[in-house]
């Protein structure tokens, strides 16, 4: 797994350690299995937003502090110029670019995502966060499931729905997909 992993991975580390909390404790009150908690304590583990997410509402920290250990400054805006946003590659096929990284006390997290395609017999890896999720495809045809239906997207397309249903996706046509996801 590469280094920007084991980074997030120390980082929840330390707010367990800061919080003299188990692995056990954040996976139950973040509604996370403890299992998956603990793998991605290790840094071995591809760790989802989704669940980077789920504990950072918990406990009352920045998505951007588990993510990049930076905390947001600005309060009255954030400008993110193009190609320039604080970006995760959580691995080497998929990685996230932050469009609102120093802006505090967001409600939403917005992302511009990079997918690289993947062989048709390459399964789906689904997520569940709690609230809503809006993609708009930019680049690309993109295969969403969303609790068992498949929706395909194309560029200038988007969706919205309820993040809770289990959700995933993957990059058509043997070609890269860009799309922004807002996290609400």
């Amino acid at each position: 797994m590469n280094d920007q992993i084991k980074q997030i991975a120390e980082r929840l580390r330390g707010l367990r350690d800061v919080l003299e909390l188990t692995s056990e404790d954040i996976a139950r009150e973040s509604d996370i299995s403890a299992e998956e908690y603990r793998r991605a304590e290790t840094g071995e583990y591809d760790i989802s937003v989704s669940m980077l997410q789920k504990i950072a509402r918990t406990y009352n920290v920045s998505l951007d502090t588990l993510m990049f250990g930076e905390e947001p400054k600005m309060s009255s805006y954030f400008v993110t110029r193009a190609g320039k946003g604080v970006s995760i590659e959580r691995t080497k096929a998929y990685k996230y670019q932050s469009l609102a990284s120093g802006f505090m006390n967001r409600t939403a997290d917005p992302f511009i995502v990079t997918v690289e395609p993947k062989g048709d017999d390459e399964p789906i890896h689904y997520n569940q966060h709690t609230g809503q999720e809006f993609n708009l495809v930019i680049e690309g045809r993109m295969l969403i499931n969303i609790e068992g239906k498949e929706i395909i997207l194309n560029q200038g397309d988007s969706i919205y729905f309820n993040s809770k249903l289990p959700h995933g996706m993957k990059a058509l046509d043997g070609k890269t997909l860009r799309f922004l996801a807002v996290i609400m």
